[in-house]
């Protein structure tokens, strides 16, 4: 079985639905009721949008009207001796009759398909592309698929227990959808033509049915109202390696891009990347994900409950089995299987090794340098080797990261993301002591660096950097406790992989497109260093980084509690003069100061001066301010006659007169 997650989106109760649509590209549902009316829904906000009245219109015609000029009717098909009731491009269906197909331009239709023993009520057309195949549903209660090439029936459907109203082939799962007055929508696999699951949300009649491509929601138009469903997962079956070979599910056929062959093509970040397409094949299953092995030499296909690993080069078939879930060990040589929701198996080298059922059951697992296992009681980790527990933590992760060195790991759940480092010394030496295991294994196996309230969709590691995509559409990435914003996107996309000699991050979305950004190794690699406390590594990596790029530098440094690196990093001057002052450094911040000429930074320093007993000093900044307040003080507590005699002069000169009054009245003059 196909195992489709189905999630209700939207509930709309109307008048009768009689036919709705998806907008290609908004959240919209537009509905047209019974009653005559048009309705258009938002189904992120729940909100109605728009509420019109056209005039019926019954008349046994089908119009085709240009909104391009002014809504004429360009053309009329004429033939059908009962009322239309749906229309495609290429084909459409009367109430009581047959599906008829027609050319544009011609008024006649070419031909007729004769089988149903009631009216045809609907039809659709199979949008893959491989297959010349239409379906219809009729009164007789039945579905069936016809090959309009060759004019026969493929299979007939049977199930419904009243009149077929609405057929849809999904345009982008391999399913099926039936709806009928019974009130149930009937889901198909569309090649096996085995039924998969029946829907029934009360809402009486079903009447309307609409998918939509590059989506996975689809749209349900009953007696009482309209639904939007969403279907399967969102995320494309789509892997890159790590010398930048992309390969893709398009249906059941996989195809590859090789970011290589682009040469020497200009990349904008963001912009949707040319590239040339390879096709590999046909995939035996119906390909739900697709995930490179760690050293890109394998590639696995899961879906329909099944896994395949094929060869990544020539897509020979290396292994297969039956599972839910598939995980890569981090060394490409181990990987994991869950099926059902209590049996975990682990493989070495194709062979299975180890079958095992984790103690509070298996309902998700996660690969990487640790084999993860979810259960309704948390998340318990165990060793790739000899299979035994390392720990377990009370947390529902959606995603695990892990780091290329194994260090650092991430762990996602629906509000935030924790960030851990695994310390195997800690492990090494609990396992070696023999002690008695505590029921959650080691604790010191973990040590909690951070949590971010953010909701990730996708991520990897650069070094010690951790780059996401989160739910608001950014693309983050993670280091030392701070998160730095490399882009805003304009729609959900998920990350590939990251090519170092590139400089660069890829992301591909739901229609496949691939995009890019750039994202400067050097960086990367400073921060790693940094973070690492290894300066003289970071200090080498430094040159490397470009100067427009240099303050960035210092703000993180500073942030990590590095002042010192900071002032010697940062091209900024009002930067390096905060530094300066954090740091006592008077002569640096002197000499900013005389660049500045600012008056405000005169205060500053000779505030700064005044504290470390720099006297002569504070009074050139205090001069330079022209801050004869200042100066008074100064000059009267340092006990400093000359100095008050010089001010007063000063003082009266710039119109200053109370302090002109003070340093007179004080020297008796």
């Amino acid at each position: 079985p196909l195992r489709l997650d189905i999630k209700r989106k939207l509930t709309a109760r109307s008048d009768r639905v009689k036919s709705a649509d998806l907008h290609p590209t908004e959240p919209w549902m537009v509905v047209s009721l019974y009653s005559g009316t048009v309705v258009v829904w938002n189904y992120e906000s729940q909100v109605l949008n728009l509420h019109l009245h056209p005039p019926a219109d019954y008349d046994m015609l089908i119009k085709l009207w240009d909104w391009d000029k002014k809504w004429i009717c360009s053309q009329v098909f004429e033939g059908h001796t009962h009322y239309v009731m749906q229309i495609l491009p290429d084909c459409s269906s009367p109430v009581y009759g047959v599906p008829q197909v027609w050319q544009l331009g011609s008024k006649t239709p070419n031909f007729t398909l004769e089988g149903h023993e009631k009216g045809v009520n609907c039809i659709d057309y199979y949008s893959g592309g491989d297959k010349p195949y239409l379906i219809s549903g009729a009164d007789d209660r039945l579905v069936k698929i016809w090959d309009y090439q060759n004019k026969t029936c493929v299979q007939t459907l049977e199930g419904h227990a009243q009149n077929v109203t609405c057929v849809s082939f999904h345009p982008e799962l391999p399913i099926i959808l039936t709806g009928s007055e019974d009130g149930t929508v009937r889901v198909w696999h569309s090649n096996t033509y085995r039924l998969e699951n029946t829907l029934n949300y009360g809402m009486e009649r079903a009447w309307c049915i609409c998918g939509l491509q590059g989506s996975n929601n689809v749209a349900i138009g009953y007696d009482e109202g309209s639904i939007i469903i969403k279907l399967g997962r969102e995320e494309p079956a789509m892997s890159m390696d790590s010398s930048g070979k992309i390969m893709w599910a398009r249906h059941s056929e996989v195809q590859q891009a090789n970011l290589k062959a682009m040469g020497d093509t200009e990349v904008m970040d963001g912009e949707r990347l040319p590239l040339g397409v390879k096709d590999m094949g046909s995939c035996e299953i119906y390909p739900q994900s697709i995930q490179h092995s760690p050293n890109g030499r394998f590639v696995v296909v899961c879906g329909d409950g099944e896994y395949i690993i094929y060869t990544a080069m020539a897509l020979r078939n290396k292994s297969f089995g039956a599972a839910q879930e598939f995980v890569w060990a981090h060394d490409s040589s181990q990987y994991a299987t869950r099926e059902g929701s209590s049996m975990v198996k682990i493989f070495k080298n194709f062979k299975q090794k180890k079958a095992f059922k984790p103690d509070f059951g298996a309902e998700g697992i996660f690969g990487g340098f640790l084999l993860g296992v979810k259960s309704n009681s948390g998340l318990a980790f165990f060793d790739w080797e000899n299979n035994e527990l390392i720990r377990r933590i009370e947390i529902q992760p959606k995603h695990i990261f892990w780091s290329d060195s194994g260090e650092l790991v991430s762990i996602a759940t629906d509000e935030s993301f924790f960030v851990l480092r695994y310390l195997p010394e800690r492990v090494l030496a609990a396992q070696e002591a023999k002690e008695a295991m505590a029921e959650d294994g080691i604790e010191d196996a973990f040590e909690v660096l951070g949590e971010v309230q953010e909701v990730v969709k996708t991520g990897l590691w650069v070094g010690d950097c951790f780059i996401y995509t989160s739910s608001l559409n950014r693309l983050n990435y993670y280091v030392g406790g701070e998160i730095i914003t490399i882009a805003h996107m304009d729609r959900t996309m998920y990350l590939l992989g990251y090519i170092p000699k590139d400089d660069r991050l890829y992301l591909g979305d739901k229609e496949l497109n691939i995009i890019s950004y750039s994202l400067l190794l050097s960086m990367l690699e400073y921060q790693t260093a940094v973070m690492r406390k290894d300066f003289s590594t970071a200090d080498k990596v430094l040159p490397t980084i470009p100067k427009e790029q240099r303050t960035r530098v210092a703000l993180f440094l500073e942030k990590q509690g590095f002042r010192q690196q900071a002032l010697a990093v940062s091209t900024d001057p009002e930067h390096r003069f905060e530094l300066a002052l954090q740091l006592g450094e008077l002569k640096t911040a002197y000499q900013l100061a005389l660049e500045a000429e600012s008056e405000h930074k005169w205060k500053q320093l000779a505030e700064l001066a005044t504290t470390k007993c720099q006297f002569s000093l504070a009074q050139e900044c205090l001069h330079q301010a022209q801050d004869y307040g200042g100066l008074l003080l100064l000059a009267t507590t340092s006990g400093n006659a000359a100095m008050v005699g010089k001010l007063a002069e000063g003082a009266e000169r710039d119109g200053k007169t109370n302090v002109a009054f003070l340093t007179y009245f004080m020297q008796g003059r």
